[in-house]
């Protein structure tokens, strides 16, 4: 039990080191450093156009909805051509947006089907000091160093029908990907700097599409995963799952779990979307022990919930805001802003960022009394990717390129 706990210590604090000294000026994952749709920056652009604030913009073949992950003067996406047959990593620098490096990470003859809204490039490239992680579901996993040069590959057995989703995380030495197919759902970790499967822990349910999150729960690390039909916390180093909650009819969930006042929040997938807050210090099945609340109406299907100190935003996908007290679920307030919403809200230099589908940012003040926007900027195009922020600028990406946003000097 001593070297279990020695153990666990070493872990979590290799984590918080590896999180922490990537705030400044990087966003090395989906939704930002700590993976919870919050950057430190500051100075950021509150209005731009396609002639207004563009510091580059750079056309990129194929489609990806991955969004950009940033670190030091890279800023690295995938994409698909050919209709899903060739998959690819591509770093474009920074500063100029020009292309530094443009793979082939895998081939497949035959893809397979993915869903209209969907891409085969949408789970984001994880960034972890000098190695990349990709992730394509079914179609590959694969680890690269920063020139692109191949480290290993590893490929994942299970049917994910719509397509890749989720993106991986990282804790200490595992790499932690969720699988939630039609045919088999589980959770596995890997060596992040062999490939090698370290545990595998299976789980009943349904098809899902959610990216796990990393929090500290009584002062232990604890893996947060969104499957179909059941949400679990798990022993990140071991895989041993620790409590679940289950939702009904709940699959094909999107939104990535957020965790704060000592809640998680959850989000149930199709075809009834309800949005809960969970207690994640259980254990065994909490689902009638652990709910503090839950929203019936107007909880979204694939955007993620951003939770700013006491207040809990989300927008629904057919464009209707709700600001939330996060501890009672009592609703502050409520706003149809008009819309289709895919991607996961940002909250940086005290704003909110929300992109719809069509290339249009609505940019809120985080305020508990009223809705109130701040601007609206539309660029063209297609939209799904989540916002990224870095180096006091937005980076947005659009099905046909990716745009530095700031500020003119």
């Amino acid at each position: 039990m001593r070297r279990m706990s020695l153990l666990n210590l070493v872990l979590l604090t290799a984590w918080v080191t590896d999180v922490t000294h990537l705030f400044a000026g990087d966003s090395p994952q989906f939704r930002g450093p700590q993976g919870d749709g919050h950057s430190v920056e500051q100075r950021l652009p509150l209005t731009w156009s396609v002639t207004e604030n563009v510091r580059w913009k750079t056309d990129i073949e194929g489609l990806g909805w991955s969004s950009p992950s940033i670190s030091g003067s890279e800023v690295w996406i995938t994409t698909a051509l050919d209709e899903g047959k060739s998959l690819h990593l591509i770093c474009l620098d920074r500063d100029s947006g020009s292309i530094r490096h443009n793979i082939e990470a895998f081939h497949h003859e035959n893809p397979g089907p993915i869903h209209g809204k969907n891409s085969y490039a949408s789970p984001s490239v994880l960034i972890d000091g000098d190695r990349l992680f990709v992730h394509f579901g079914k179609l590959g996993t694969a680890c690269f160093d920063r020139e692109a040069k191949e480290v290993w590959k590893a490929e994942m057995k299970y049917n994910h029908r719509h397509g890749p989703g989720g993106s991986p995380v990282v804790f200490g030495e595992l790499l932690i990907i969720a699988c939630d197919g039609t045919d088999v759902q589980f959770v596995t970790a890997l060596n992040k700097r062999t490939g090698a499967e370290v545990w595998k822990t299976t789980r009943d349910g349904a098809m899902a599409y959610s990216t796990p999150i990393l929090a500290e729960v009584n002062g232990q690390p604890q893996l947060i995963s969104t499957g179909g039909e059941w949400a679990m916390g798990y022993a990140p180093e071991t895989g041993q799952e620790l409590w679940r909650f289950r939702y009904p009819k709940g699959y094909s969930n999107v939104p990535r779990p957020v965790f704060g006042q000592e809640l998680v929040f959850l989000c149930s997938g199709y075809d009834h979307p309800w949005l809960y807050a969970v207690r994640p210090d259980g254990a065994g099945d909490v689902t009638e022990s652990h709910m503090a609340w839950k929203m019936e109406r107007g909880a979204p299907l694939n955007p993620s919930p951003l939770l700013v100190g006491h207040e809990l935003y989300v927008v629904a996908d057919n464009g209707i805001a709700t600001c939330l007290d996060a501890k009672t679920g009592d609703q502050h307030w409520q706003k149809r802003i008009g819309g289709n919403f895919t991607a996961s809200l940002l909250h940086a230099d005290n704003r909110i960022y929300l992109l719809d589908e069509e290339g249009k940012t609505y940019v809120i003040e985080p305020t508990k009394t009223e809705y109130k926007e701040l601007a609206v900027n539309e660029l063209p195009g297609r939209t799904q990717a989540t916002i990224a922020a870095a180096d006091e600028s937005l980076f947005i990406r659009t099905d046909t390129s990716v745009y530095r946003i700031q500020n003119a000097r």
